[in-house]
Order: structure tokens, then sequence, then C-alpha cells
């Protein structure tokens, strides 16, 4: 694991920025928030595109910055590969000659990836002898990826890559986000406001509200926490949870998916028994009942405990379910006062939806997966 250490303060007209964060990143961190929150600004002072922050950025042992020992090491110099929300190619470049431009001012004995590689990986050999106004927008930030992994990066600083793209484009770019940190195996540290993107990527998770680390820690742990409750239900998340691949219904289509004291049903996915996933459950997917639901069409039906009950501002209240691993609930306050919920009270979540990750493959989880017999 690489430890990164910063704590920043940077002020604008309208904005300040008051960051701690420590962190040991073994694949990717998120920095997730509301616009406006942040991220990119924080982002940029690990980059050192900010240097008037005052502070410390310390990496991997190494300090980037300190303003009180009046030393900075410069953007070219911190080993980052950056990926903008814009791609921002040169223009008057081919696609090859835009993924070589790191690349060759890289020292031949820090080439640790080799252009063949990344052109595989990514899929560009098509692309090679383009210009860039003739690719798409989920082309260009392909490319800019590329360019980003041929500067031979000691951690790539990904700052929201598919926020310009429509759903498509970002279903078709993702895949290949996932890829790279699969196999070129480098830290990174990913900004996004979008959770599904989150969950599929991502192992910590740092919030960020109003220029301030409010959280970091374990994705799972994290979302799980209803001090944090007020940041997550903003934001549309919910509970994520590991779970193992135990069966497969081939009639209707559908897996089983183990954790402990429970399962799940879930559309098919096409993976051997065994294999580890994270899935995602939305709150708002989440409704609740005091006895076992009779005929119902809903087929995720879980016994659980009530843990607790936040009820901020408005007509809505998060009841905190254990059902063997935390589970999120959104529903109206009128209805926790029906039905009688409190902590220690037995309930019945009916469960709408669940969303598979897949990039979770084999990876280690912070909870045993094992279901029950």
């Amino acid at each position: 694991m690489i430890r990164l250490n910063v704590s920043a303060h940077l002020a604008f007209r309208d904005f300040t920025l008051d960051a701690a964060l420590d962190a040991e990143i073994d694949g990717v961190l998120a920095l997730f928030g509301p616009s406006g929150s942040g991220k990119t600004t924080l982002l940029r002072v690990i980059a050192g595109l900010e240097r008037a922050a005052t502070g410390h950025v310390r990496f991997d042992g190494e300090t980037w910055q300190d303003s009180a020992a009046r030393s900075f090491v410069p953007p070219h110099r911190r080993g980052i590969g950056y990926v903008f929300q814009d791609a921002r190619l040169f223009a008057h470049l081919s696609v090859n000659s835009n993924l070589l431009y790191g690349h060759r001012r890289t020292p031949a004995s820090e080439r640790r990836i080799v252009p063949d590689e990344v052109i595989r990986v990514l899929q560009l050999s098509p692309l090679l002898e383009r210009r860039v106004e003739a690719l798409s927008g989920g082309e260009k930030q392909r490319v800019a990826l590329g360019r980003a992994l041929l500067s031979c990066p000691r951690i790539l600083l990904l700052d929201e890559p598919l926020t310009a793209l429509d759903i498509a484009r970002k279903d078709e770019v993702l895949p290949f986000i996932e890829r790279v940190i699969d196999e070129f195996r480098l830290p990174a540290i990913y900004v996004s406001h979008a959770i599904d993107e989150v969950v599929r990527l991502a192992r910590q998770i740092a919030f960020v509200s109003a220029g301030r680390i409010v959280a970091c820690g374990p994705l799972e742990e994290i979302t799980s926490r209803l001090d944090l409750r007020d940041y997550t239900s903003r934001l549309d998340a919910g509970a994520v949870i590991p779970v193992t691949v135990i069966g497969h219904d081939q009639a209707n289509q559908l897996t089983r998916l183990g954790f402990p004291d429970g399962q799940l049903l879930a559309p098919h996915i096409d993976l051997p028994l065994g294999t580890a996933v994270r899935v995602l459950v939305r709150s708002r997917d989440v409704a609740l009942s005091r006895v076992p639901p009779g005929q119902t069409s809903i087929l995720n039906v879980l016994e659980g405990k009530v843990v607790a009950i936040d009820e901020p501002d408005g007509p809505q209240a998060h009841v905190l379910l254990d059902i063997g691993v935390p589970l999120w609930a959104r529903i109206m306050k009128i209805s926790v006062r029906e039905l009688g919920l409190a902590p220690g009270v037995t309930a019945y979540a009916l469960i709408k939806a669940v969303a598979v990750d897949r990039r979770s493959v084999g990876r280690p989880t912070s909870m045993d997966a094992t279901p029950r017999p």
C-alpha cells in the first residue's frame, strides 16, 4: 500500500479548501461529494497544480509540497498521470502522437509501461492515425487515459473523466478504466459525484463537503455509518454489500448471491460459483414491513433488526437495519410511527432492485462474504 498524507488550505473569493486526508491507497481511492465541494481542487493540490496552497502533500514517503519548509516539487516530477474531465488532447497531433507525448519525455530507465500494452488494453489500434477532432467523446477519454499511462506514473489522478459524456459513452469508457486499474495495478484517485462509478471502481472512499474531508475509509464501512447519512442520502447512496455467487437459476435468468446470514436474487450474472462481487442497494429501493409479507412480486425479502433511525428535516427518515450486513431504507417519517419502528425491533426489508458490481470480481473485501448454509 502507498500512503498519501495531505493537509491543504487554499482560499478563493467564494470558497475555501481546508482539507486533511490521510489514506493508504490500495487500488482506487474515490474523492466523493457534490459538485462544488472541493474534490477537483484537492486533486489539483495533490498534482501540484495549485502552488498557492499552504500545508503539505506527502506521497509514499516523499514530500511533494510543504509550505512551512518552502519546498515544492513541480507536477512533472511527481510521477502522476492526470486525466481531466475534457481530455485536453493536443489537437494538432494524431492519436499516436498524443499517446507518445509523455512517453518520449520519460527517461528510458523509468518506462515501465510500453505503448503496445496500452494500445491493446484500451483497444486504440483503429484510432492511431486519426486526428483528435475526428474522435468521439468516449474515444478522446480513452486516448487521454492512454497518454496518462504512457507517462509511466506512480499514481493515476482521474478528475471526473466521465462527467462530460452521455450515458452511452460512459458505459463505453468505464470498462476501459476498470481494465486499466486491473492490468497495470497502479494506485489511483478517482473524483466523482456518481455513486455508481464509485462502487464499481473504488475500495476506499473519502467524503468531501464544503472543502473538507468529513470521512475516509473502506467503502462498505463508510456507506453504512449513521453519522454520514446527511451526506450519503443527498448523493443517492445506499448500502454496499460484499457477496459471493452461490447459484444460478437458468430457467428464470437469476443468480443467487450469498452474504453472512442471507442471500439476494439478482438478474443473471455470467460468473462462476464462488466468485466474490459487490452489490449496491439504494436506500430508495428498500421498503419495510413489520410482518412477513404475503404474496408479492418483490423477490428479495429479508428479516433484520432496526439498528438506528435518522430523522433529518423534511418528511423522510433513514432506517439502518442489520440483515447480517448493514442495509439502509429511506421511508416516510409517518411510516416510522405507524410501523412502530425503533432500535431493536424486527422488520422485514423488501428490496426492489439490486445493482451488481462486476468490477470487484475476485477482490478481497472488508467483510466475510461467506453465505449461510
